[in-house]
């Protein structure tokens, strides 16, 4: 099967501060030594690769002192020409919030302010017609009913249950507007039903790919940039049809991240599909 590659535009940002200063995850152990130069090498060979692809990538000027920051998925969700900015749950994270609603502010974005904890792209992923949320650990199941009224998406609530995937791209990735990847004991049992119903030909993850933020990756609907490490979940999206692209991203995974979690896809008008 011949996938269709659709062009991408992502906002990102160095981790010229990266640090694990403190632990808001059960990746993170401010005990451990990262290296922060390791953490740029690896971060920039991301950003070439989406380059490479064809996407346009823009950069948010990274803050000292807000070491994940990098994470640029958790800055906001951009839908349509919308932009809807973040509260954080942690106050560790809090000022990174403010630094991506000036960035969308003076991208032109039409600016949306969050009325509940809502930890942006990292819970909210737009699969086709829907938009699938998570809650349970970061973002208020709250803010969901915001979310349909802002982007008018139905909004489908996923309640993760286990700690190590707080987010739902740590969980699930979209791959095509048909097609997603997940990890079925990752969401409860009423979520897994719904998964279920939806995506009926969905790609089953592993625990021991998704213990390496395997399904923390990024679709453009034919190749697929994940960690490299994911190697049983590479080949059964290369069996689908799918082309993918291992990345090395072994330090920032020491914050929790993976290549969705440093990428926020910037959808401008009429969302592509």
């Amino acid at each position: 099967m011949t996938m269709d590659a659709t062009s991408q535009r992502f906002l990102m940002c160095r981790p010229t501060y990266f640090a694990v200063d403190y632990a808001i995850n059960p990746w993170m152990d401010p005990t451990a030594p990262v290296d922060a130069g390791l953490a740029i090498r690896q971060w920039e060979q991301l950003r070439q690769t989406y380059l490479d692809l064809g996407h346009s990538v823009e950069l948010i000027d990274p803050v000292a002192g807000l070491p994940d920051m990098v994470f640029a998925a958790n800055g906001g969700t951009v839908i349509d020409g919308k932009a809807m900015a973040v509260q954080f749950r942690d106050p560790q994270r809090a000022d990174e919030a403010p630094a991506y609603r000036d960035w969308f502010e003076a991208a032109g974005f039409e600016l949306y302010d969050p009325k509940h904890v809502n930890e942006g792209e990292g819970d909210v992923l737009l699969a086709g017609d829907h938009l699938l949320a998570g809650t349970g650990f970061r973002t208020a199941h709250a803010s969901h009913a915001q979310l349909q009224e802002v982007f008018g998406y139905p909004v489908i609530t996923m309640q993760l249950v286990d700690p190590r995937f707080y987010h739902l791209d740590t969980a699930l990735t979209v791959l095509d507007e048909r097609t997603v990847a997940y990890l079925p004991e990752a969401f409860s049992p009423g979520s897994q039903a719904v998964l279920r119903r939806l995506f009926p030909d969905a790609v089953h993850a592993t625990m021991a790919d998704a213990e390496v933020l395997g399904l923390n990756a990024v679709s453009d609907g034919r190749h697929v940039v994940l960690p490299a490490q994911a190697t049983d979940l590479a080949a059964k999206l290369r069996d689908r049809g799918y082309e993918t692209i291992g990345i090395d991203l072994s330090e920032l995974r020491k914050a929790g991240g993976g290549p969705k979690c440093c990428t926020l896809r910037l959808r401008q008008g009429k969302a592509s599909k």
